[in-house]
Formats: C-alpha cells, structure tokens, sequence
C-alpha cells in the first residue's frame, strides 16, 4: 500500500504525437489512459519546434480528462510520475517562461555542428564518458548551434531543459533534470553526473551555468504545486516525480530487464530503438562513435542504444502510396483496413527476395551509423514482384537493420522484449527474431512509457523496496512466450545480411549525390 494512502499512479507520457496520462493500480494494472495529440511545426530550413505554454496546458488537460473517467481520482492519487520525448531544448528564462519555441529532437539544423563537433580531436574522449554519438538531435549540438547563430536566446535562458524537465518545472515549480538525460548528452554514464570535460568538448563551457541539476525520481519527489493543482484539477501536495527520458521508461515497462535477466528490448514505433541492458563493466562502444548509453533505474545497469530514425513510418508510406492509388480509382480505404492485411500480404510473399534499406526519414540515418543524407531504398526488384513482396522488403528491411544496430553493440542479446503497435503483428515477429537472430517476447504492456515512469514513482513512495520487487509485479507478467527463430528462415536472413550491409556501405556517395540535385535550387 503506498504510504500516501492513495490506490493510484499516474504515469503521464508526453510523447512526439501524443501526450498521455495513464492511470495504475499499485500492483500495475492499468486502470485509464486520456491522451490529447500533440503539435509541432516543421519548416524548411529543419526546424521542428513546439510550444512549450501550450505543451503544459495539453498535459494538464490530459489529467483533467483522466479525473472524468475515475470518480474521486484527485483523492486516491498516491504519486505522479512524468516522461517524455528525448533529446532537444527547451530553453527557459525568468519567471519560468519560454525563451522561445522548443527545439525537438527532430530539427535538423544542428547538423552541420555535428559534422563539426565529430571532427574536433576532443571527440573520442567525449564519446568515451558519454558513449553516445553525436547527432543533430541532441541539447548539446543544438546548444552549440544556437551559441554561434541565436547568442540573444542563450542570453535570456536560466535554464536549458528537456521536454519532461518542462513538465516537472509546471507541475512542481523544480528545474531539474533526470541521471538518464545527463548521462548520454553531457556527463559520464559512469557516474551519473556531469562531466566538465564533455561539455568542454562541445563548446559550451560558457553557458555550464543553464544546465540544470540532476535529480533522481527513484529517490526524490516534490509536491504538486496549487498553480499546477488548480490547472489539473489534482490535490496540491500530491507527490511528483520525474521519471528518466522515455525511451527509458518503455524499455523498463517493456521488460528490458527482469530479476536476474539482461535482455535486449526492440521499440517497433515511428522509429525503432533497439537496445540492450548491460553492466556499466561490460558496455562496448563503437568505433564509428555512434548510438547511446542511457542509465537505467536500477543500480550499475545501463541500456546500450542504437536508434533508427524510422521504423513504422517506413510502412506507412508504403500504404499510404496504396491508399492514394486506390483512391484517384474512386476506392477508399483507411490505414487501419490496409495495416490489418499485413499478415496476410507477409503469408502470400516468399521470404529474401528483395533487399530494402529503410531509411525514410528526410533526416536521414543516426543508428548504426550518422548520415543526414541517407535514404531509402529496394534493391533487386523484378516484373514477377507485386505489392506484397514490398510489404514484406519493407519489413525485413526493419529486421535487417535491428539485426545492424545491435551487431554494432555486440553481443546480440539472447532474448529481444518487442514493444510497440507493430509488434501485435505475428508476421512482423517471426520476421524480426529470424533477421535479429534471437527469441522475441512481445509486452502485453499497452502503454511501456507510462508503465515506466508509474514504476518510479512506486519505488519513490515505497510501495515497493526496490525496482527488482516493482519488476516482478508490473513487468513479467506482461511478457508473452518466447518466439524461436525459424532455423530456415534465419538461415535466408544470415545468408543476405552481408549484401544489405554491402548496399548500405555503398550508398553514401549515391546519397550525396542526390541531396546536392541542382535540379532543386532552380525551383
């Protein structure tokens, strides 16, 4: 029993897409989800900003709806728990206002300090306290970009803070931000603190200052302010916590690890995240200098990290080409009836006869390897292919490029935790144990984001000892059986492995190419 005397944790989940508030039993159950869809603009130039003001009045808007669907929640509410996106910058002056709109981790304009910042000799060393690459989506290649074109923003900022941080500061008036988010973009996943040298490799010494202090929602809360109590209709007091960054969070509700397992854990999203959960003594990093080291919350383990830019967004263009056909023919068709002969379309086609690289993102790639100019593509197709072989090209091709991400964290884990939409798809599993080569388990976890956070708060309140305990309750089981690869169905994937790498490798100079097309400056 929580020792708030409340019988709920919410755990609110602020997503690329969606905000959510999710509301938990303390043994785990999920009791209620309101969510409201997230907005953001993009623009020419890379941009990809968000309010910040109207980010706050959404979530609070999310606990609201959350009070209408549970009779008397603001009285049974025993903790909250807040999560979100990663990487980009919400800078903040006085008064706790926005200096300007956030930068999300999808702008691109920090991409030619990354070019910059990699090159410089003090990189590897940064790298190696960080173990986390350089990429256009970062607070600090975004901190160093606006220090060189926007010095009048970094003048009026107090604090530099992530998407969640925002949150925290609304719902508790604290600036902070959490061990994971530190770790990977400004400290030492070592010692789960800022490391001086690192920010010094990125150019930021001078503005140390707005980098906020690191707190430990495992350990710590603060309570809900009246401002943020009259906004979400809670009880002032009510204790807060500020969870780890998301990807965190949805690899800990989705089961990356359990008591006495380390395992591998596969986002299948909008992006795909793969990750593996390791001993801080047993993390390998890559020459190449790419992907990230998070921490977890749990004492000495950190996830290992490789992130595509896009995993399901490969599919979806995939079948919104097929519903803009079939509409101009006067056949309308929604998303959901083509997601739902997924299935089948992957039972018709035979396995390996098309490579695809699935790197739709016109942001280009991050995992295994950096390139804003990279881009999708099939190799091998012939006139006897048809629609379904695409489909199932599509998703090899998201099976061939976990199988990249994690042979660059080496070893592949003995067992990948799915989680995401996509993973309800048995064709899609039996793809991705095939070309990962390991069993899968997919989460009956709806919700892994919020689960997460939730989890922390239940370690902070004490309703359980420690995380192992939590784990045992929220996260095993949720877990599905093991799902072995087919021997000949591996053995196709292992045997073509070598020619999608060779491809990929290849294709940078094709890349360029086509990202310098003269064509373009005439319109």
């Amino acid at each position: 029993m929580s020792v708030t005397g409340g019988d709920i944790l919410i755990g609110i989940d602020a997503g690329t897409s969606v905000i959510k508030s999710v509301a938990f039993s303390l043994a785990g159950a999920q009791l209620a989800v309101a969510s409201v869809p997230n907005s953001y603009t993009t623009r020419p130039d890379g941009a990809a900003v968000q309010d910040m003001a109207q980010t706050w009045r959404d979530c609070a808007q999310t606990l609201r709806m959350l009070a209408g669907k549970l009779p008397g929640l603001a009285g049974r509410v025993a903790a909250i728990s807040v999560t979100g996106q990663g990487d980009g910058t919400w800078l903040v002056g006085a008064e706790n206002s926005p200096v300007t709109e956030a930068w999300l981790w999808l702008d691109g304009r920090a991409h030619d300090e990354v070019t910059r910042l990699r090159a410089d000799p003090a990189d590897p060393a940064r790298f190696a306290a960080t173990g986390s690459g350089l990429n256009a989506c970062q607070m600090g290649t975004q901190l160093a970009h606006m220090q060189r074109h926007h010095p009048d923003w970094l003048a009026q900022t107090e604090v530099a803070l992530h998407c969640k941080d925002w949150l925290y500061l609304n719902l508790t008036g604290i600036r902070a931000t959490d061990p994971s988010e530190v770790g990977f973009t400004f400290g030492n996943f070592r010692h789960r603190a800022y490391d001086e040298s690192v920010v010094e490799a990125l150019g930021l010494s001078a503005q140390r200052h707005i980098l906020p202090p690191v707190l430990d929602g495992v350990t710590t809360s603060h309570p809900l302010t009246e401002a943020a109590a009259r906004d979400s209709g809670l009880l002032a007091g009510t204790p807060v916590c500020l969870g780890y960054v998301d990807v965190v969070c949805t690899a800990m509700g989705a089961g990356i690890y359990t008591p006495g397992a380390l395992a591998g854990c596969t986002i299948v999203g909008s992006t795909g995240m793969h990750m593996r959960a390791t001993a801080i003594a047993d993390v390998t990093l890559n020459e190449a200098r790419t992907g990230y080291v998070m921490i977890l919350p749990v004492p000495g383990l950190v996830a290992q990290i490789q992130s595509n830019m896009a995993a399901t967004l490969n599919i979806d263009w995939l079948l919104k080409l097929a519903a803009e056909m079939m509409a101009e023919f006067g056949h309308e068709v929604s998303q959901a009836d083509l997601v739902g002969r997924i299935d089948g379309w992957l039972s018709a086609s035979k396995p390996g006869q098309i490579l695809y690289h699935p790197y739709i993102s016109e942001a280009g790639e991050r995992g295994p390897f950096v390139d804003g100019s990279a881009r999708a593509g099939f190799a091998g197709l012939a006139s006897a292919h048809r629609f379904g072989d695409l489909v199932r090209a599509v998703i090899e091709g998201l099976g061939y490029s976990a199988h990249d991400c994690y042979r660059a964290m080496s070893p592949i884990p003995a067992e990948i935790r799915l989680t995401g939409g996509a993973a309800r798809s048995r064709g899609l599993r039996d793809i991705m144990a095939a070309a990962i080569g390991a069993p899968v388990r997919s989460s009956g976890r709806e919700e892994a984001g919020a689960a997460g956070a939730a989890m922390i708060a239940a370690c902070a309140i004490g309703v359980y000892d420690d995380m192992d305990a939590c784990l045992r309750d929220w996260v095993e089981p949720q877990l599905g059986p093991a799902e072995t690869p087919r021997p000949e169905l591996q053995a196709r994937y292992a045997h073509l492995f070598p020619a999608y790498l060779a491809l990929r490798e290849a294709a940078p100079p094709v890349w360029r190419r086509l990202a310098s097309n003269p064509l373009e400056r005439l319109e």
